[in-house]
């Protein structure tokens, strides 16, 4: 049986294919090999430009086929690591014949190939290489699918800010707000969510097999390989149009302690970001869910769509259930890892190497949930006859507006009294003018209580709302 959308075993690579296409060529095994590439050749070029006599700088021309052979890696480069990988039986090593492979006919290059993957243990190149598929994914993906949620929440609640909105908390009957003000608390929790993600640094080693620099010193006792490996790491990526004189670095931070792999505690941390960022969408899709159930929204139909397979009126809300589900998938995915990945036996157990190929599982899951929540949230429709509905038959609500002016005046027993006309029965605004016109508070605010309805009870919604 072929490998196709229809009989691959995980629907991020079936179903959900075409929408995960971004994500594809940064977090699958290619494009785990095109960083492992990237790293290798950029220490090599950074050892030809540290200064030892048995390797001299490299030639412009050699700089810039090294460069080329990074920017233009493809599928074909990457099965040919897989079939050199068939002998070896050892993936990093793998790519380092390939590049000297690729050396065979460039006899500067040829000449010190042995300087590929130089003092290096196999750690060194596939920690550099997570964090540089980690770095793409947040940035180029990642996060651009989280920013079309919240721009669309800030422009929702930017126009809803005025339409009032019972609220319910326990499920019951509660203060009025906005509808904008609901979604825009949503933007405010995203916003320090996505600065959370934004701001972990993605950490990364290259200093030997154990964290020493052993085999570093070995060869040059005197060289400060500390300071090298620094400069390596946080040196920026040179980019597609970049000059290859450049000096070649990786534009990552560096960790300057670690046993054979990079502790992994940045992960956990990023990993955590986006799983608090996952949770509050959770909090949006059920609500949502919600309003739409209790005809607070409608949702724009599509011609031709169905929504049950029998009953012909249905439109469901399935974009915020899919949403609901994959990002419980991304977490689960997500804290496994983040709980995983710091825990290493001694200076190096194998554990994390197959969990790590799971990062784009987790990151996956969530970008298909921001995209099914997007889709959501464009079909909406505001619903004003059922929330206006919703009002005019809460005029309970108002108990808490009026026994607060109560109290201000010195009414004993402001809050008793009101719980004893509305506690567990209907209230009717008869009813509670009535009580009103009965108060012994000034005139002119009793006319300030008379005149309020729970469509005009929302404090400063409205404000909060426009100003998201």
């Amino acid at each position: 049986m072929n490998l196709t959308a229809l009989t691959a075993v995980s629907p991020l690579d079936g179903r959900y294919a075409s929408k995960l296409s971004p994500l594809r060529p940064i977090m699958s095994e290619l494009g785990y090999m095109h960083r492992r590439v990237q790293v290798e050749l950029t220490w090599f070029v950074a050892l030809s430009d540290a200064g030892f006599d048995e390797f001299k700088p490299l030639s412009k021309e050699g700089r810039a086929y090294i460069k080329k052979l990074v920017q233009q890696f493809g599928e074909a480069d990457g099965q040919a690591i897989k079939d050199i990988e068939k002998t070896t039986n050892h993936d990093v090593k793998a790519v380092e014949y390939w590049i000297k492979n690729q050396f065979k006919d460039q006899p500067e290059l040829e000449a010190a190939s042995e300087f590929v993957h130089f003092a290096c243990t196999s750690e060194d190149i596939n920690n550099t290489s997570h964090a540089l598929q980690l770095k793409s994914g947040r940035d180029a993906v990642l996060l651009p699918a989280l920013d079309g949620v919240i721009e669309r929440l800030r422009a929702l609640a930017r126009e809803f800010a005025a339409v009032p909105m019972l609220s319910r908390t326990h499920g019951q009957t509660a203060s009025p707000t906005t509808v904008g003000k609901e979604l825009a608390n949503v933007v405010v929790r995203l916003n320090a969510a996505r600065s959370a993600i934004a701001s972990v640094k993605l950490l990364a080693k290259m200093n030997g097999a154990v964290g020493n620099y052993n085999a570093h010193l070995s060869a040059w006792p005197d060289f400060d390989w500390e300071a090298f490996s620094r400069r390596v790491l946080e040196t920026p990526e040179l980019t597609a149009g970049g000059d290859a004189s450049q000096p070649f670095g990786l534009g990552l931070t560096f960790q300057p302690y670690s046993i054979q792999i990079e502790p992994h505690d940045y992960m956990a941390e990023l990993f955590d970001a986006v799983a608090r960022a996952n949770t509050i969408c959770i909090d949006l899709a059920r609500d949502v869910w919600g309003y739409i159930s209790v005809g607070y929204f409608k949702q724009k139909t599509k011609a031709g769509e169905i929504g049950s397979s029998t009953m012909p009126h249905k439109v469901n809300p399935i974009d915020f259930e899919n949403a609901e589900g994959n990002l419980g998938l991304a977490n689960a995915v997500l804290r496994h890892l983040s709980e995983k990945l710091p825990i290493s036996r001694w200076q190096r157990d194998l554990t994390d190497s197959t969990v790590l190929r799971n990062m784009g599982v987790g990151l996956g899951y969530a970008v298909l949930a921001y995209q099914s929540l997007l889709t959501g949230l464009n079909k909406l429709e505001l619903n004003q006859a059922q929330l206006a509905a919703d009002l005019n038959s809460a005029w309970e609500v108002l108990a808490e507006p009026i026994q607060t002016v109560m109290r201000r005046y010195g009414v004993p027993g402001a809050y008793e009294k009101l719980k004893e006309v509305t506690r567990g029965q209907a209230v009717t605004r008869e009813a509670l003018h009535g009580l009103i016109r009965g108060l012994d508070i000034p005139p002119a605010e009793k006319d300030r209580l008379l005149a309020l309805t729970p469509a005009a009870y929302v404090g400063k919604a409205v404000e909060l709302a426009q100003r998201v």
